[in-house]
């Protein structure tokens, strides 16, 4: 949360087009940022995409709940996975019309 406002070391970061999110942080659980995000008034705006092992439809109806922009469950595969992210990027990074900062 500091990188995305900017805020201590983090300070003059750019703001991201788009968040690739986990929902298995290591300190915060994912669903508790996206929730953060999606109430702040600054961030809400960018697109949040969930991209997560998890496949359980618990998750995925609590990330849309949370008003996430898309789930995407990892492949496994190395390969797969790049494909994926390249999938991703193209969509929200070239197709997509985004809001201006």
């Amino acid at each position: 949360m500091l990188f995305l406002h900017g805020e201590g070391r983090f300070s003059g970061s750019p703001r991201p087009d788009v968040i690739l999110l986990d929902l298995n942080l290591p300190k915060k659980d994912g669903r508790e940022v996206l929730r953060e995000i999606k109430e702040d008034d600054i961030l809400k705006n960018i697109p949040v995409v969930i991209l997560t092992t998890s496949g359980a439809e618990k998750d995925i109806h609590r990330s849309y709940d949370l008003h996430a922009n898309a789930y995407v469950t990892k492949p496994l595969d190395f390969d797969q996975f790049i494909i994926v992210i390249k999938s991703i990027a193209n969509f929200w990074l070239e197709i997509v019309k985004l809001p201006t900062k």
